[in-house]
């Protein structure tokens, strides 16, 4: 491997980690509504589950789920269901005062962890990159440094976001527009949850 492959992997991880979805929306509704600590959390579950299934496509997971569809279709079922039951989740919680959802918050870690270990086309994705980028006869240290990138890559992207999302703009602004905010996001969750759910790819 070259540094040229990793410099090619990262962007691709940092434009993908930058366009909407489940993962991003988590993120960015976490920081805001219970701070930055809970946002860099909610961040270190999502970059630690993103690099295992990284981990997972270097080891082949891709052509078991090939082999057995049922697997990958189990894991489907499950991740739609859990995004939409967040979709719901916070759609009920849209009028409900910042200070009053604070004392039931969820563990932010656990939460990262869940919200991408839903999303099992992760492996399919990871491994179209992978074989585009990285050569194919690589040791299983070289493997085990791509996967220590991608997490290290995660935490920094998530814990930055965290950190610019934290200021108190940032927070007056979402207050302002919590309902239709969070109503927005409980939409785009739960659009992507059915997706996953009925998408046959």
């Amino acid at each position: 491997m070259e540094p040229a492959h990793f410099i090619a992997f990262n962007l691709t991880l940092l434009a993908a980690l930058a366009s909407p979805g489940p993962a991003m929306l988590m993120a960015l509704r976490t920081t805001l509504v219970e701070g930055r600590t809970a946002g860099i959390l909610t961040g270190l579950g999502l970059g630690t589950v993103a690099a295992a299934w990284t981990g997972a496509a270097l080891l082949g997971l891709d052509v078991i789920f090939t082999l057995f569809p049922w697997a990958y279709m189990t894991l489907k079922i499950i991740g739609a269901a859990y995004l939409i039951y967040l979709a719901i989740t916070i759609w009920r919680e849209a009028k409900t005062p910042l200070g009053a959802a604070r004392t039931a918050r969820r563990r932010p870690f656990v939460s990262g962890l869940l919200v991408n270990f839903a999303n099992p086309k992760s492996v399919l994705f990871a491994s179209a990159v992978l074989v585009v980028i990285f050569p194919r006869d690589m040791t299983l240290a070289q493997k085990a440094l791509i996967v220590g990138n991608h997490m290290l890559v995660e935490f920094a992207a998530y814990t930055a976001f965290a950190c610019a999302l934290s200021t108190r703009a940032a927070r007056d602004g979402y207050l302002r527009l919590k309902p239709v905010l969070d109503r927005i996001a409980a939409g785009v969750l739960g659009a992507l949850g059915l997706k996953l759910a009925f998408d046959r790819s």
